[in-house]
């Protein structure tokens, strides 16, 4: 294996530099990333992900999309253009990335941004590629900026330059990559740099689900679980999930132990309700942080503006979580409004503690 590798290696290379020195010191470069990424993901399919186009509820607009980019790219034997996949935690994007790849009958390998330390192991991910691979890299807004920049050669002409050796004896070797998909993933698009941003020849956004696609959602995962419940029980557990099917399938796991131990295993509008509430989960889906970080506003800050990294200590918990988990929700539903001065809470929040509004100073902010 090593042989054919090197035998690879040495066509791709442009300098002349000697056949033994190149291939070792890149098969150096790739084992340690290789031996993992090469291994099937055997929890993954142990999951409750779909693995087809049409096991997938919801996001309709952004599956029609990519279902005729994938037909296309089929019909011309080409591989897909990158994509990237933005939007809340939870709601799809390892899995659509998954989907694509399989729709394109091609291997997938999975990193994400923060695991990628030196250019080297950027350098031992794509050489390890074949032809139409997918390469998934989560949380790419978190790759460092020099090593984002070795991305932007591979993505464009699917080439890879690289120094080999140090000082004088320093030399620089261009490899040809195979052509490959990159698919990134991020919750915070606006992190990324223009020239990553523009590479990507197609850019969606997930949103989060509405309850109808959620209790599908329910009901399907159920069935893989070999739960019993009625349609009024997925509907309760659906209602309560944040719009976010990572988070549905939480509370269904939940709710399900709960109904096999105090009841007799089948998921009713009254068992799921009951087992939500044991939860602390109240019936527009708030869990206890959510209600926190509101009562810390509205009482330890006057009802805002208060920043978030204020709003962090305050409950204890880091400032990128409630960015990222608990904000986006609560500012969707009407709880939370942002503005250049912080968050400040609204009418609704203070209903929804059973407080008095705030009036006054705090007031023009809203």
């Amino acid at each position: 294996m090593r042989t054919v590798r090197q035998g690879r290696f040495h066509d791709q290379c442009e300098s002349r530099l000697p056949l033994r020195a190149a291939s070792f010191i890149l098969l150096q470069m790739a084992e340690h990333t290789a031996s993992t990424l090469n291994k099937p993901d055997v929890a993954l399919e142990m999951t409750l992900r779909p693995s087809l186009f049409s096991d997938f509820t919801g996001q309709p607009r952004v599956k029609e999309r990519l279902e005729i980019a994938v037909s296309a790219a089929k019909q011309r034997g080409e591989a897909l253009d990158h994509i990237l996949l933005s939007g809340p935690p939870g709601l799809g994007k390892t899995t659509i990335a998954n989907i694509l790849a399989k729709a394109m009958g091609a291997n997938v390998k999975a990193t994400s941004g923060p695991t990628i330390e030196k250019a080297a192991d950027l350098a031992g991910l794509l050489t390890n590629l074949e032809e139409g691979d997918v390469l998934f890299i989560d949380e790419i807004h978190r790759l460092q900026k020099t090593i984002e920049e070795y991305l932007y050669p591979a993505m464009e002409d699917f080439k890879l330059d690289i120094i080999i050796d140090q000082g004088p004896n320093a030399r620089s070797v261009r490899l040809n990559l195979p052509r490959f998909t990159l698919i990134g993933a991020t919750t915070r698009s606006g992190l990324l740099t223009a020239p990553l941003l523009t590479r990507f020849g197609m850019r969606e956004r997930l949103y989060y689900y509405v309850g109808e696609d959620l209790q599908k959602i329910v009901i399907r995962s159920a069935r893989l679980l070999n739960v019993e419940i009625e349609e009024s029980g997925a509907h309760e557990i659906a209602r309560r999930s944040r719009g976010t099917p990572r988070i549905v399938n939480n509370l269904l796991r939940r709710v399900r132990d709960y109904a096999q131990v105090r009841h007799d295993g089948r998921i009713t509008a009254d068992v799921a309700d009951k087992a939500l509430a044991m939860l602390e989960i109240d019936q527009n889906g708030l869990d206890e942080m959510d209600k926190r970080i509101l009562e810390a506003v509205i009482t330890k800050f006057g009802g805002g503006p208060v920043g978030v990294n204020s709003l962090a200590v305050a409950v204890g918990e880091e400032p990128d979580t409630i960015e990222e988990v608990y904000e986006p929700y609560l500012i969707m539903e009407g709880y939370l409004n942002r503005t250049s001065q912080g968050r400040v809470a609204t009418e609704l929040s203070y209903k929804k503690l059973g407080l008095k509004p705030a009036t006054g100073n705090q007031q023009k902010f809203l």
